[in-house]
């Protein structure tokens, strides 16, 4: 079948693990500007452990790229990646908030705590991605964003480096994009420039 028309959007929040730094450089290479979309990326990382992350990609992309702060509004065309050891949720105000609750599916931050909330703060308003993993965490969130009537795409398990997380997710829900990254790039610039609208 088609793939649907794409609409508007006004977040993207994407979810990955094993591989995940990889896959988000390739994801996130070339983006144009003006970027408007903000984008809210949950990456497992080992607990107590400072990220560089932020710094990482700060020298890779043109757009401010940061580490998501308690009660900070989710600014427009920026990147945020959630802090090692805490869990990261969009509120309905549209401000983050971060939590110690026990980690889910082994994993603080998750990815389907981040999913969940932003679905319920942005509806139909707001795109999920479900890249390379080692773990199931993220399906429970991506079906949650479907449910909300937002958009749901998950790396073509062929493409990505452990497949786990990408199948975890085609067994709970059918999503609206099954892509390779290139793919999943594309469809990130298409978002984009439909927020411009």
């Amino acid at each position: 079948m088609p793939a649907a028309p794409l609409r508007r959007v006004d977040a993207v929040v994407i979810g990955t693990s094993a591989g995940g730094v990889d896959a988000l450089a390739t994801l996130l290479r070339d983006l144009p500007l003006p970027w408007r979309l903000p984008l809210v990326v949950v990456i497992h990382l080992p607990q107590r452990r400072d990220s560089r992350l932020a710094d990482v990609f700060r020298q890779r992309l043109p757009i401010p790229v940061q580490e998501a702060e308690d009660k900070a509004p989710v600014a427009d065309g920026t990147l945020y990646f959630a802090p090692p050891s805490y869990h990261l949720s969009i509120e309905r105000e549209r401000v983050f908030s971060l939590s110690c609750e026990p980690p889910v599916l082994w994993s603080r931050p998750s990815i389907d705590l981040l999913m969940q909330s932003a679905a319920d703060a942005y509806g139909p308003l707001l795109a999920g991605l479900l890249l390379t993993g080692a773990n199931p965490d993220g399906a429970e969130g991506l079906r949650r964003i479907q449910q909300a009537g937002g958009l749901t795409a998950v790396q073509d398990p062929d493409d990505a480096e452990v497949d786990t997380m990408p199948r975890a997710a085609l067994a709970l829900l059918t999503p609206d994009r099954i892509l390779p990254l290139r793919g999943l790039h594309t469809l990130l610039v298409e978002l984009n420039a439909l927020h411009a609208d």
